[in-house]
């Protein structure tokens, strides 16, 4: 049934309706998603001395004789790189499963991973096997490789157009409010304590189990449906739930036209599949524009250093003078200053754009850099309140990142690459964060070695160079279509060749309306059937 304008009431109910659907589907996706990555890097930091010991007491057992402590060192590290090796995996898995069993499935298959990490790390002691945190810790690492992809493109895939951009930054939300949770149950008082830390450590199975028990009664991508299945019935259906009973005609339109012009991409090319692999993605010079950009952002996200903060948070409020009993409660306020941020630029996105809170994110990160380093330096020597600027300047940077890179940065290939590009743009976005968060683990302390007070510097270095680079590349993406997008960064990197496929034959609105709905009689049935495989 068609709504129409003189009905408020229904359409008021139908706009509510869309509207609790929809959040419903972001809280289950993301309580299995990149809550859980946040939450798993910050359960880490206070089992931190139980673990190392547990590994000593082990190798004792096995060997008789004790570990050094640069030994112990190296298989502590070795623990906590095991994370980020398993997002590397993860993020490459991400595309092929996301194309293969869609984006619903493939984050409910994605549990899979937490419960063997669970049961292993639940255990270890059982077995006297350091070896198995070491696993576990890999495979709580491929889900984060996997959900860090797939649920951005899940969320930019099924909102509409003029909620896209907050909708796909809840995922950044998420991930603030896993490590602010995860800081809180690591308190000594909960989770925190000798004892406990198996428990804590298997924690994340909760929110897996609490993603397999909703996310199944929730609609699938749309698009997903649409574009790489062809089945347009169950896209109807699953806008028509996402919008509020029926699909609107507009977007359905649009989305028809996305098919239609990756069919003919697919003919032209000679391949029978619709998705991109990577290395397709780094051969089409129409799309090198995007992927440099996306992978300049999806870098600079990690190699910024905010992730060393709740890696090595305990090592740097030592640092900045706080007293040892205090610090796992100032540990609690960076998460907390990032959730913060998160939810406020959730509600900016919208308003500013992207490109502005991401350009002023890292341009404010390096304005707190300097001040960190100058507070580092004077603390040295022994000027007064230096360790108070210095957590200040903390809590800051961790503000500024929270504005902008920790969750623009994620929108940013469900927004500048069509279907068939995304799953592989998600995986070379997903493996250079991993791949940077990896390399930022292992050298960090190093860092803080040999540059002491000026340790962070690097940092600043990573923040300036991302301002201008992104600020001279990257177009706002706001409330656009793909084919204004791809248009604006033409023109912004200087491109002037035409584009081979045609554009839209008619204009679409700038906003879809609930109102402006089609039945699902009208969509089901396919007026082409050349369209449909």
């Amino acid at each position: 049934m068609n709504s129409t304008g003189d009905n408020e009431p229904e359409e008021t109910s139908k706009s509510s309706g869309s509207a609790r659907i929809l959040a419903l589907t972001i809280c289950s996706a993301a309580i299995g998603g990149t809550f859980q990555y946040g939450y798993n890097i910050s359960i880490i930091n206070a089992p931190t001395l139980y673990i190392q010991a547990f590994i000593n007491d082990t190798y004792v057992e096995r060997r008789g004789t004790t570990l050094d402590t640069p030994q112990v060192t190296l298989l502590w590290t070795i623990v906590v790189s095991a994370f980020s090796l398993g997002g590397l995996l993860g993020a490459l898995l991400a595309g092929p499963m996301a194309v293969h069993f869609g984006r619903k499935n493939s984050l409910l298959l994605n549990n899979f991973f937490l419960f063997v990490g669970a049961v292993l790390v639940l255990t270890c002691k059982l077995a006297k096997s350091f070896e198995m945190i070491i696993l576990s810790r890999f495979l709580v690492g491929m889900n984060s490789g996997v959900s860090m992809n797939i649920q951005p493109m899940y969320f930019g895939e099924s909102a509409p157009k003029h909620l896209r951009g907050a909708v796909t930054f809840s995922s950044a939300v998420f991930t603030a409010f896993g490590i602010f949770l995860g800081q809180v149950v690591g308190l000594t008082e909960v989770l925190g304590a000798e004892p406990f830390w198996p428990y804590l450590l298997s924690s994340n199975a909760v929110p897996a189990l609490i993603q397999l028990l909703t996310l199944p009664w929730f609609p699938e991508s749309p698009r997903y449906l649409l574009i790489d299945r062809g089945d347009r019935e169950a896209c109807v259906q699953a806008l028509g739930r996402f919008r509020g009973g029926e699909a609107p005609i507009l977007e359905m339109e649009e989305m028809l036209q996305e098919q239609q012009q990756q069919q003919s991409a697919a003919v032209n090319s000679g391949s029978a599949a619709f998705a991109k692999t990577p290395w397709a993605l780094f051969k089409d010079c129409d799309m090198r524009s995007q992927l440099r950009t996306v992978m300049v952002a999806s870098s600079a996200m990690m190699l910024c250093g905010n992730d060393s903060f709740y890696f090595y948070a305990s090592y740097i409020f030592l640092e900045a003078g706080i007293p040892p009993a205090k610090i796992q409660y100032v540990t609690i306020g960076t998460g907390a200053s990032e959730l913060t941020a998160a939810i406020l630029s959730n509600l900016l996105i919208e308003r500013v754009g992207r490109r502005y809170l991401l350009v002023g994110g890292y341009t404010l990160m390096c304005c707190w850099t300097i001040v960190f380093t100058v507070a580092l330096t004077f603390q040295s020597h022994g000027v007064e309140g230096m360790p108070y600027l210095s957590m200040a300047c903390v809590f800051a940077y961790i503000l500024s990142f929270g504005l902008g890179p920790a969750g623009v940065t994620g929108i940013l290939p469900a927004e500048i690459f069509d279907q068939a590009a995304r799953p592989a743009a998600y995986m070379v976005a997903g493996s250079l964060m991993w791949i940077s968060l990896f390399f930022v683990g292992m050298i960090f302390p190093f860092i803080v070695n040999n540059l002491g007070n000026f340790c962070f510097l690097p940092f600043l270095g990573v923040c300036f160079l991302s301002a201008v680079f992104l600020g001279l590349t990257l177009p706002e993406t706001k409330g656009k279509t793909l084919a204004e997008i791809t248009a604006d960064f033409d023109r912004k990197n200087g491109r002037k060749k035409e584009r081979i496929e045609k554009q839209m034959d008619k204009p679409i609105k700038d906003d879809y309306q609930l109102g402006t709905a089609c039945s699902f009689s009208t969509l089901a049935q396919d007026p082409d059937p050349d369209l449909n495989h």
